[in-house]
């Protein structure tokens, strides 16, 4: 599975954001006609809104992707350290050379598997998971491992897919994505995940758009 995910994402490097961002015609029709229309500009800004630009904590970003998103915010970030995590190197590459045009100088990239984290215990303030969970392909591991990084009290900031929302986005993660390996199954439900986030986390913000979830959540 992590070999097929590594292949699809290396395939994918090219319009990997411009289906993120709608930057481009057929990924504006795309993401209108199979996931009725979300905006992951919009929900990937409401979630990083939860990180405030004068944090000075560690923070884990697992998986980093492209950087596409966060590298305007980390530039803000100026006092914060940053550890960004992926297992693509691909994906990694694409971070890097995006952080280096941007002149931010506390970020930290490392190629690693989420259900395996070289990190201590409780070694993070903050861990950030942006389009990843949908992706994990041992998603007990990753909630395991995520939860064990950070320290009593730290804040887990996350959105992605989840299922139960809309029959075609339903049927495009199981029947397509799934089977490239650009998702992995099984997909929480707005209601399961929540009752999963409860048993260790206190919920502050707890919101969905279409079959994205965007949230964050302080540890107990």
């Amino acid at each position: 599975m992590s070999d097929k995910i590594q292949k699809s994402y290396r395939q994918t490097r090219n319009i990997y954001d411009d289906v993120l961002t709608r930057s481009k015609w057929w990924s504006r029709l795309y993401m209108d006609v199979f996931w009725g229309g979300i905006d992951d500009n919009k929900i990937a800004a409401k979630t990083l809104s939860y990180i405030p630009d004068d944090f000075t904590g560690k923070l884990l970003d697992v998986p980093v992707g492209t950087g596409v998103f966060t590298a305007g915010k980390y530039a803000r970030m100026k006092q914060a350290e940053i550890t960004c995590l992926d297992y693509s190197e691909d994906m990694l590459a694409q971070a890097r050379e995006r952080f280096e045009k941007e002149g931010i100088g506390n970020v930290q990239t490392v190629q690693g598997d989420v259900g395996a984290l070289a990190f201590a215990d409780e070694s993070f303030d903050t861990v950030l998971s942006m389009n990843g969970v949908h992706v994990f392909p041992d998603k007990e591991k990753a909630w395991y491992e995520m939860n064990r990084v950070l320290r009593s009290g730290g804040s887990l900031v996350a959105c992605f897919c989840i299922k139960g929302e809309s029959r075609i986005s339903d049927w495009l993660m199981h029947r397509v994505l799934s089977r490239k390996g650009w998702f992995t199954p099984p997909f929480e439900t707005f209601a399961s995940l929540k009752e999963r986030l409860e048993k260790d986390y206190l919920l502050e913000e707890y919101h969905k758009e279409g079959s994205m979830v965007y949230l964050k959540a302080r540890k107990k």
